[in-house]
């Protein structure tokens, strides 16, 4: 309990006691206000002081456990939701986040059914107009009777966030779960864990309450050949919104208990193929990649085929890949063109490829930039370009500005099976997995190449270049994943070898035994010698 003696006033932390002295006089009592008032008074003026206060014991017999009920059909639980979500809004705030963050459209927002949780003061009232309205509430997860003897739902301030349905095959929404606005942290959890993001909706510590059931979310085609599974239904439909593709989502990638059934009613239903699209977190979070597993394991016992997908390492969940590709290509229709000469002295371009850019010159005369400051040269190099000067030759004068840099890229080798702490995560985690170093032996080299740059440019700086030469799209002869975290870059020539691992922002410089790593099968003679 905290005591502020300054302002005369107390909070308990245990149960949510607060106020003035008068009040904890009486709650210590266990007598109303107007009592201690008159028993304070009485002892101040006879000079005395209160009597001495014996805490009273704790009951520390265990609460009986919360009567449940049994759960409600699926089409009243529908029916409830259905009626519940529509008295709720969508805050602007909320509404940004989904738009902005999520790529969502107004159209695939209201088609997805995004609400914001309702106010705490406002449940009880809520939940009196659905029963008003003939809708069930018992056995509907979420819904209980408070201590007041009225039914009201679990939403509270501290729960507050975006309420994502959870639709089943049929199309009828079995579940809500609420992406909260405030990751709910545990009070023994390490200061570098963001907490829990996203929280059923649930009663069934509660009287008359009910579980979630964790269901699974359904979003595409019922009769679709390939099905992708993922966690979250808020991922499932961002990723169905940007492919078109059907997906089915957990309530994380634990909750596999109702794969079961729509697995065996997918086979029945023509589904051939289901592609195992959980968190790129399964390679280094143990829990995670037996979930994945259980998809696997699931989908051959009702006799589907299976497979595995990854996608840039970089991004954590499929939706965030698919986001990160849409921006990607968006940047490159927005971003300026980048001279001749800086295209050139980074290997972009040949010499050849002068032409169009003096072609597109030529059509916007009107900016009123001379040529040779539009494709980036100096006067001698222009000069010498025009061979107005013949003391020296273009080519030589442009390309002694550029150096070619070697560099190999190695990378963990990772199994279905068995996670890698540190993998795809920074140089923090690969020490707090007990390494001081990359543990070469668990590497394999998955490129050998080079990359052209101007004579003076820094390593940081050519490691970025690499870092985006080696994501999504790939320079010839490159067999891995895209670069990320986990990751180590040598650079080596005549000024001998550096190693650098990825870390979660730039490069960091480590040691390498690049004779303990492997190489990757598929490498075969492409790996240049050196």
């Amino acid at each position: 309990m905290c005591l502020n003696l300054t302002k005369d006033v107390w909070y308990s932390n245990c149960c949510g006691g607060h106020g003035g002295m008068l009040a904890l006089y009486a709650k210590a009592r266990r007598i109303s206000n107007s009592e201690a008032y008159r028993e304070i008074c009485d002892e101040l003026l006879t000079g005395g002081f209160a009597p001495a206060y014996e805490a009273q014991k704790q009951n520390t017999a265990k609460k009986e456990t919360a009567s449940q009920v049994e759960r409600a059909s699926a089409q009243a639980i529908h029916q409830t939701y259905s009626a519940f979500l529509s008295k709720l809004a969508l805050t602007p705030m909320h509404r940004h986040h989904l738009q902005v963050k999520r790529g969502l459209t107004d159209e695939q927002i209201e088609q997805f059914g995004f609400k914001s949780t309702p106010p705490p003061y406002l449940c009880r009232a809520i939940t009196a107009k659905l029963i008003k309205e003939g809708c069930t509430v018992q056995g509907v997860p979420g819904f209980f009777v408070d201590t007041t003897g009225k039914w009201t739902v679990r939403y509270f301030q501290r729960t507050a966030g975006i309420i994502i349905p959870y639709v089943g095959i049929g199309g009828l929404i079995q579940g809500l779960q609420t992406r909260l606005d405030v990751p709910i942290k545990g009070k023994d959890d390490p200061p570098d864990k963001v907490g829990m993001k996203y929280l059923w909706l649930a009663s069934a510590d509660k009287p008359m309450g009910v579980s979630s059931g964790s269901p699974v979310h359904y979003v595409g085609d019922p009769h679709a050949r390939v099905v992708y599974v993922t966690e979250g239904a808020l991922k499932a439909n961002i990723a169905h919104a940007l492919t078109g593709r059907t997906f089915a989502a957990t309530g994380g990638a634990g909750c596999t208990a109702q794969l079961g059934d729509l697995f065996a009613f997918l086979s029945r239903n023509g589904t051939e193929e289901i592609i195992e699209a959980q968190d790129m977190d399964k390679y280094s979070n143990q829990g995670v990649s037996v979930g994945a597993s259980k998809v696997y394991l699931l989908a051959k016992k009702h006799g589907m085929a299976c497979r595995r997908l990854t996608w840039n390492p970089n991004y954590k969940g499929i939706d965030d890949w698919l986001l990160g590709l849409r921006q990607k290509e968006k940047n490159m229709k927005e971003c300026e063109t980048v001279n001749f000469k800086e295209r050139y002295l980074s290997g972009e371009c040949t010499l050849d490829d002068m032409d169009e850019d003096i072609a597109r010159w030529h059509e916007g005369q009107d900016n009123g930039v001379d040529l040779h400051e539009y494709l980036g040269f100096t006067y001698d190099e222009y000069n010498a370009l025009l061979q107005v000067d013949l003391t020296c030759k273009f080519e030589d004068l442009i390309e002694a500005q550029r150096r070619r840099q070697r560099y190999r890229v190695y990378q963990l080798i990772l199994s279905g099976t068995k996670a890698v702490p540190f993998a795809f995560r920074g140089v923090d985690q690969l020490r707090k997995a007990g390494y001081q170093q990359p543990p070469a032996a668990d590497y394999q080299l998955v490129y050998d190449g080079e990359i052209c740059c101007p004579l003076e440019q820094e390593e940081q700086t050519v490691l970025e270049r690499i870092f985006r030469l080696c994501n999504d799209s790939f320079p010839n002869g490159y067999v891995g994943r895209s670069l990320s975290p986990s990751d180590v870059v040598e650079l080596y020539g005549e000024n001998g070898r550096r190693y650098f691992y990825c870390d979660t922002n730039g490069f960091v410089p480590v040691q390498f035994s690049p004779m303990l790593a492997k190489r990757s099968p598929r490498l075969g003679d492409l790996v240049s010698g050196g």
